[in-house]
């Protein structure tokens, strides 16, 4: 019901950093969790990580010391930082909203259409 829209991705050699962003809309950050999710080519997606309306978070064990989530609510927007990317982290990457604080994919809503990342020499 609430729309969400993720943008940052590109194209980066191995060892380098993007910064995703997901912006939400109608005050969303105030109330949900807000959970990154990610789909490498011919799989299924997986979880990355999540942040709470307080600020609380969760972290796949896969992607936790080197990608981390924030949020900025006066811009309606959470964050995904990536550090130390590796080919395996090529894919799409998409955020939805939840009422809870997991990792769970069926307790989230509204899938954007999510951003590219590419990571290769």
């Amino acid at each position: 019901q609430y729309e969400l829209g993720e943008s940052g991705g590109g194209f980066v050699q191995p060892g380098g950093s993007l910064r995703l962003s997901c912006t939400a809309s109608g005050h969303t950050l105030d109330y949900y969790t807000i959970g990154w999710f990610f789909q490498a080519p011919g799989k299924e997606r997986d979880a990355l990580s999540c942040i709470s309306n307080k600020g609380e978070t969760i972290y796949s064990p896969a992607v936790k010391g080197r990608f981390t989530t924030s949020k900025h609510n006066a811009k309606d927007t959470v964050f995904l930082q990536m550090d130390d990317l590796k080919p395996v982290d090529t894919g799409v990457y998409y955020c939805a909203y939840s009422d809870y604080l997991d990792l769970a994919e069926d307790d989230f809503d509204s899938w954007g259409q999510g951003t590219q990342v590419t990571v290769s020499s």
